[in-house]
């Protein structure tokens, strides 16, 4: 088994598959094989070395992930050799402890988990107590967060954050706690804060489970925050026998905690640790590599791998300039079309959601069936209809459907949008679409809803703004609702017809980690777009710009292109645009 398991195996996995004793880092290039380097090292202790398979644990971010690693596992073992210890993501292994330990804290062990909705509906009812109206339940939400993430509990709140908002966020955290405890619930950042907190409180169980678990593996290690390093460090601090993976140039969530600094952070604490590197990549051409190389190499605050593959070299990477954001959209489209592969095995890549709503309108027009990986379609999205309510009731005030939701978006901006309706009705058919919506915002303030700060209000406010975009094009409110319309009818149409979900995949470069396509486009890589406008003033957001762009490239395996327009329709204005400096770095020749 011992020759067999490692001729699948290039000479650098094989080194860290056979490392067997003490901590390790395997720096994994996107491509590299990381997963089966996993899986082989598993194999490895346990038919070669006879480590016992339920002392093994394997931490993964996703359940998908998990699972497939220990369907990989299970296949090539005997049947006869017994559980693995656990295979699964950091949540699940911390409800499994607090279930068997939970009440040394004094938490209920069987309390609820709050999903998302719930917490939003907990911070709502708060916030109407307290008569704080200023910021929205997700604002409150992202700072509840962010501070378990840092292991911090309201007591401690006033001591570490002394900003404008930092008294309200500690009072409406205080009372999200009392609540979730009233009602015997935790939120998912508590599994992982109160195992920590268990762990930190009572060394007997943590000396239970660092017996129980000898060797530990956790992937995508550069995306762990502060608590999830606090737990593994906790875990694995007795026998040592760690190994983490991970890629410092695909670190790219920071914005919802991910410390990039914790691979280094790592061998600090494991003083020994042995680093590995996972260069060759069974992905991509030598074209794609080279291309991405040229891109991430300009970051200077964390170590770069540089890929090779022994495929072939591969056709040159497609820059495309276009006059705006429609011609661009059409040329995407026009380039799908003459391609006779299945469309999933095409991929269209944004920075944000908002781009999305020129290119579903130019593949609705090709005829072009898609599918939107973790996103909804532009005009199904809930801040888009709320606008559109809001509309149609200026023209058919008897439209219950519309009225119902605008009623439910608060009672006050009701009352206020039917006070401007009275005004103003004699006056509608003189104002233009996009005027209409300003009238609304100022009248009801339903922008307020939403925190610049917070990063899924801003995505909001993006899509907002597209929509007034659009306003700009169709100034008469009737036909822009009805463009509105026949889009939403194309929508259904096209679901009737795609019904074996053979589509183009559109989704942002967040999402798209950890996924591959024969072909892929990455759309609007302009200056302000890619790199975001909030990152261009900070070093730091840059370089995950950086590598958020570098993750889209290497997605791609066998043909890429980058397209931007010069002229694009931004918030309601045709503006200028540039091509982003991640582009203007590289000497790659662009088609104009």
């Amino acid at each position: 088994m011992t020759n067999l398991l490692f001729k699948e195996l290039n000479p650098q996995q094989q080194q860290a598959v056979t490392f067997v004793n003490g901590p390790s880092v395997i720096l994994a290039g996107a491509g590299s094989g990381k997963t089966r380097v996993l899986v082989y090292k598993v194999l490895n202790l346990i038919l070669n070395h006879k480590i016992s398979p339920k002392s093994i644990i394997m931490i993964t971010f996703t359940n998908k992930a998990a699972s497939e690693m220990k369907g990989r596992i299970l296949r090539q073992l005997p049947t006869d050799v017994g559980n693995l210890g656990f295979i699964g993501t950091f949540h699940s292994l911390c409800l499994m402890i607090l279930r068997a330990h939970g009440r040394k804290i004094g938490l209920d062990p069987n309390s609820i988990i709050y999903d998302e909705d719930d917490q939003i509906q907990l911070v709502k009812n708060i916030l109407q107590e307290k008569d704080i109206k200023r910021y929205s339940p997700f604002y409150f939400l992202n700072r509840i967060s962010a501070a378990k993430n840092q292991l911090i509990t309201p007591d401690r709140y006033l001591k570490l954050f002394s900003d404008h908002m930092a008294a309200s966020t500690c009072e409406v955290y205080e009372s999200y706690e009392n609540e979730l405890k009233k009602n015997h619930a935790v939120d998912f950042d508590d599994l992982i804060m109160k195992t920590a907190q268990l762990f930190i409180r009572d060394p007997q169980v943590l000396e239970q489970y660092q017996n129980k678990y000898v060797h530990i593996l956790v992937d995508e290690f550069q995306d762990t925050n502060y608590s999830q390093y606090v737990l593994v460090k906790l875990l694995g601090q007795k026998n040592k026998n760690v190994t983490v993976v991970g890629d410092f140039s695909q670190s790219i969530y920071s914005w919802r905690g991910a410390d990039i600094q914790n691979l280094e952070k790592f061998s600090e604490d494991f003083p020994d640790t042995k680093l590995f590197y996972l260069e060759q990549n069974y992905r991509s051409t030598q074209s794609i590599l080279d291309f991405a190389y040229s891109v991430i190499s300009k970051n200077q605050s964390h170590p770069i791998l540089n890929l090779f593959t022994k495929n072939k070299r591969g056709e040159e990477i497609i820059l495309k300039e276009l006059e705006n954001e429609e011609y661009e959209a059409f040329f995407i489209a026009s380039e799908i079309k003459s391609y006779t592969v299945p469309y999933s095995s095409i991929a269209v890549l944004y920075r944000t959601n908002a781009q999305s709503r020129i290119i579903e309108e130019s593949f609705l027009n090709y005829g072009i069936p898609y599918v939107l990986v973790g996103g909804t379609r532009f005009y199904e999205r809930k801040e888009v209809k709320d606008v559109l309510s809001y509309l149609r009731l200026l023209i058919n005030p008897n439209d219950t459907v519309s009225k119902d939701r605008v009623v439910k978006i608060g009672k006050k901006r009701w009352f206020a949008f039917r006070d401007f309706y009275t005004k103003k009705k004699s006056d509608l058919r003189n104002l233009s679409t996009d005027e209409l919506m300003e009238y609304i915002f100022d009248a009801t303030g339903y922008l307020q809803l939403y925190d610049l700060e917070a990063e899924e209000d801003y995505a909001r406010l993006e899509n907002i703004k597209e929509l007034k975009s659009v306003a700009v094009r169709f100034p008469v409110l009737s036909e822009f609702l009805e463009q509105v319309a026949l889009v939403e009818s194309e929508y259904s149409e096209g679901e009737k017809k795609n019904k074996s979900m053979d589509g183009v995949r559109m989704m942002t470069l967040h999402q798209a980690k950890g996924l591959e396509f024969p072909i892929v486009f990455i759309s609007g890589v302009e200056e302000g777009i890619l790199p975001h406008s909030r990152s261009i003033d900070d070093l730091f957001q840059l370089e995950e710009e950086r590598r958020l762009f570098y993750v889209g490239i290497t997605r791609a395996k066998e043909k890429l292109y980058i397209t931007s327009a010069r002229r694009r329709f931004i918030f309601g204005r045709r503006n200028e645009t540039a091509k982003s400096r991640f582009i203007q770095e590289d000497t790659s020749p662009w088609e104009v």
